[in-house]
Formats: structure tokens, sequence, C-alpha cells
């Protein structure tokens, strides 16, 4: 806690997410504007002028793209800041320091600090007939004030949703990364690639540099950037064009490639991440960071080299079990799938890979699962824990059918007993049980990868059947049958856990289902 706000109300963090993700939504058409948020760095001073920024958009790629650069500025010796969403765990992932994201009892204190604020800019909204500001607001206020208090020489922000419109695009960028633009959120952002263009231009500001990444649909995309580059005298560096990956080849846990820039080349640059779209989201890191890091020249290949091949992105194709492999992925596009797959198709080998997919049904569901299809031997169809958004089981699995084929597809309504069922499926086709060749791939929504992640993290049985708890509806048994119940629920743990830790015991941890839901929320709140 600080001296000065030394956590005045006692609040727990599970208190400060109930405070925050309480509120609306920031894809709300009633809040189009950046009112709130303007109004709210006017009474604070205006903290968002004393650092140097790197803004991210783009349909997929920008948390791994924001995490490369917060590594090379923090590489150079730069004092950083990191604002990301959605979080996958906990709602302190969104924001970090010098790359260690905020403690419990920082993250009370930043909101300790700004909530009567927050409460005034309220006022004033309710008094105009304006929405109060949304949980993305909050989020984003508290990680601008941490970070002029920290203070860093420069932030790295993951745009929300789209950019014109989102709540970080009060910041004037000094480097506006503009990654591949393609189909998704329709419903806020338009209905043609030029529409949602349009939108992610919205974060080229006047003077600054311009990063594009590549982009699958050029023609329609690249006249929309490069018009808002040309009215805000904007340097315009484009991904094949004034930057390029030269080469590039796969690595034992990612990959190695040479990428060239406008002041230089950097050779055999070791990426931790697998993927050709992972070497096109360094290559932007880089440009971006070379119009922020006060050095003259190209910056130093070895500082280079050792800051992208630290960088650890979770839920992003994310290998978190060996025997079987296991793979976290939350990608939920057409352009992420297809990421995705040439991702498996170039570094793994499998002779059985089994999908557990749950998915949001206002995804493009059929389109997702036929880019994966052939790289899948089968599918689990399962539900994730945002159940007001989630598309149920049965709809999934009858889309599925279409797509594999109903010998191919299983259904289970529970993501526990999904993975379980993946993991047996998995476990009986390896005669040699050796785990080589054979892995389960779970995906289809970051709140998925979310869940997934906690559920296969290193816990106890408890924990998982607390985890469990979260998906099932709660049945109070009769007195007489609670005995057995408790004695099902146990084993029911222990089983997923036998499955995929052979067993062993692992250390615990204490859950709470009610923050998880709320963290569930959030996540498919803000996922792009």
């Amino acid at each position: 806690m600080s001296f000065e706000h030394p956590n005045r109300d006692n609040e727990t963090i599970q208190d400060v997410e109930l405070d925050i993700m309480s509120r609306p939504p920031e894809h709300n058409t009633t809040n189009l504007d950046l009112d709130r948020m303007t109004l709210m760095l006017d009474v604070l001073g205006h903290p968002e002028e004393s650092f140097r920024v790197i803004h991210v958009t783009g349909t997929n790629g920008k948390g791994s793209t924001a995490r490369m650069a917060e590594a090379i500025c923090r590489a150079y010796g730069m004092r950083t800041g990191l604002y990301t969403s959605p979080h996958l765990e906990k709602i302190n992932e969104r924001i970090a320091i010098d790359g260690q994201q905020l403690s419990d009892d920082d993250f009370i204190d930043a909101w300790d600090q700004i909530k009567d604020l927050v409460a005034l800019v309220d006022r004033k909204m309710e008094e105009q007939g304006k929405p109060r500001m949304s949980f993305f607001e909050v989020l984003t206020a508290m990680a601008i004030w941490k970070f002029a208090d920290a203070p860093v020489d420069v932030a790295i922000v993951e745009v929300g949703m789209g950019g014109a419109w989102d709540a970080t695009n009060v910041l004037d960028a000094d480097a506006a990364i503009i990654g591949p633009v393609d189909m998704d959120h329709m419903k806020w952002l338009g209905n043609t690639v030029e529409q949602i263009a349009t939108e992610k231009a919205g974060i080229i500001k006047p003077g600054c540099t311009a990063v594009i990444g590549p982009q699958p649909h050029e023609e329609e995309v690249m006249p929309i950037i490069e018009a808002a580059a040309e009215r805000n005298h904007a340097k315009l560096v484009r991904d094949g064009y004034e930057m390029e990956v030269v080469n590039r080849m796969p690595a034992v846990g990612g990959q190695v490639a040479t990428l060239s820039t406008r002041l230089g080349t950097y050779t055999e640059v070791p990426i931790a991440k697998f993927g050709e779209h992972q070497a096109h989201n360094a290559l932007s890191a880089l440009a971006a960071c070379e119009a922020v890091i006060p050095v003259s020249g190209a910056l130093d290949g070895d500082i280079v080299a050792e800051a992208l091949s630290s960088v650890r992105i979770p839920g992003r194709i994310e290998q978190i079990r060996t025997s079987p492999t296991i793979i976290v992925d939350g990608g939920h596009n057409v352009n992420a799938a297809e990421s995705l797959r040439a991702a498996i198709e170039e570094n793994y080998h499998f002779e059985q890979l089994v999908g557990v997919i749950a998915m949001m049904e206002d995804k493009q569901v059929e389109e997702y699962l036929g880019v994966l299809e052939p790289v899948l031997s089968q599918v689990v169809v399962t539900e994730n824990s945002w159940r007001d958004r989630v598309m149920s089981a049965d709809g999934l699995e009858k889309i599925a059918v279409e797509v594999f084929g109903r010998d191919r597809v299983v259904k289970e309504p529970e993501l526990p007993d999904a993975i379980q069922t993946a993991v047996n499926m998995v476990d009986e086709a390896d005669e040699l049980g050796v785990g080589y060749g054979h892995g389960v791939l779970i995906c289809g929504s970051f709140v998925t990868a979310g869940d997934a992640r906690e559920m296969l993290e290193e816990h106890a049985s408890p924990i998982m059947r607390k985890a469990m708890s979260i998906h099932q509806p709660v049945v109070e048994p009769d007195d007489g049958d609670a005995a057995d119940a408790a004695d099902s629920d146990a084993d029911a743990g222990d089983d997923v856990l036998g499955g995929l830790f052979g067993g062993e015991e692992q250390p615990s941890a204490d859950i709470d289902a009610n923050t998880d839901a709320n963290a569930a929320d959030d996540t498919a709140d803000k996922t792009e």
C-alpha cells in the first residue's frame, strides 16, 4: 500500500475486481466516444504526458507484439509499463511494470487512489445524460496512473477493441503498430474490412511512426491506413516494403529469423514462439522500438536477440504439458486459426491431435473449425465459463459434425470432462505410452484458454474440484446421499488429475470461484 493511500477501506483483490468488473462493458453503442477518458485524464493532471507510448492494434497478434516490444525496451534499460487485455487468470495480469505484473497490494492501491475521481467522472457524465465509466476505461485509467507514478520511460499499450473509440486512444502514440486487419467483432467495428481498418487506423497520431504488419486484405486495407498516415504526417513502415522478415527457420522452442528494418539488419534472432506470424510480430515490435529507444541508428543485435528469446506469451500456441503434449491457444477467428494451423504443421509431427474446443456464439465458428479440420484427428466440443455468451455444446456439436463428420466429434458440456476425455483418447491410441506424436489442442477462445490454464496448472485435486464447481450447477443432495456425492466429486477430480499429472501430488493454491467467474466475464468482453 502507498503511504498516502494505505488501503483505506481494507479491501481485498476480490472486492476490487468486483467493484471494477460490475461496471458496463466497453463495447456499448451508447459510449462510442472518449469523453469519459478525456475528463479522467484532465482530473488526473494528464499523467500520460510523462512517458513515451507504443500503441498496438490489429485483429490478431496485439498481445504478442506488445510483449515483444516491451521486452526489447526493457532490455535496453528503459523502465517499461505494459497494458494488455484480456487477462487469462488474474486481473493483475493486465498491468505490468518492468516486466512484473502488479501485486494484489499494488492493484488495490491503484484503485484506491483513483476511485474517488472515477466517481466524480461518473457524476459529470450522469449530469450530461451519458454512461458512467466502463470497466475497461477504469482499468485503462489505473494503468496510465501507475505508469506515471512508477515512473516509466515508455508504455506499451494494447488496444482493447478497434482503435478510434477505444479507451486507450486518449494516448498519443510515438509508434503506432497495426497488425493484420481481418473480420472480427463485426457487431461493433463494421461488416467490412474497410470499416474495421478505418477504426484501427484511428490510433495513428500526428508525427508518429506507423508500423504496419502484413495485411491479408492488402488491397482493401492499405489505402485506408496510408491515407491516415498521410493526414497525420506519420512515418510509414510497412511489412514487405520498409521492413521484412528476410528468412526464418524453426528451432527448439520457437524459431530463428533474420529481420530487416529501415535502420539495419538483425541476423539469426531467436524468437521464443512458434509460427511465421510471430516472426512478423517480432519485426513490428522491433521497428516500433527503433522509434522510441533513444539511440542513433540500428539497435544492438545482441540485446534484441536476448530480449526476443526470453518473451513468454501465455495462451498463444502455448505448450503447457508434455506426455501427452497439451497446447493451449486463445485465438478465436479465422486468421488466428490459420496461424495456429500453420504453426502446428511446421513445428509438430502429430499422428493424432485431439481438439478440445469451446467458442463464443458470435464468432465465425464453422469457418474457424474448417481451417483446423485437416490437423485434428477428433474434436471434443464443450463450453467455457462465460455462460451468457459461449456457444452451447449442443450447438457447437451440430456445426462440428458438419465439418468433421459424426465419427470424429464427441460432446462433453463441462470443460474438465472434455479435457479428460481428450487425454483418454490420446492415451488409448498411444501404444508405446510415451506421448510422442499424440497431443491435445485446447482452443477457440481466450476464456477457454484461461479456464484450461488454471485447471491444468499444478494444483492438488481439491483445486480441480473447486474449478469444476465453477462449471457445474450446484446440487444439494439429500442428507442420506451427501457422503456418496462427496466421494463421487473427489473421484472425478482425482480422475482428471490422474490422467494429466500421472497421479503425482501437486502443490495446492486457493481459488475463489466467484472471482474466476467474474474474470471469465471480463476476459470474454475484451477479447479481440
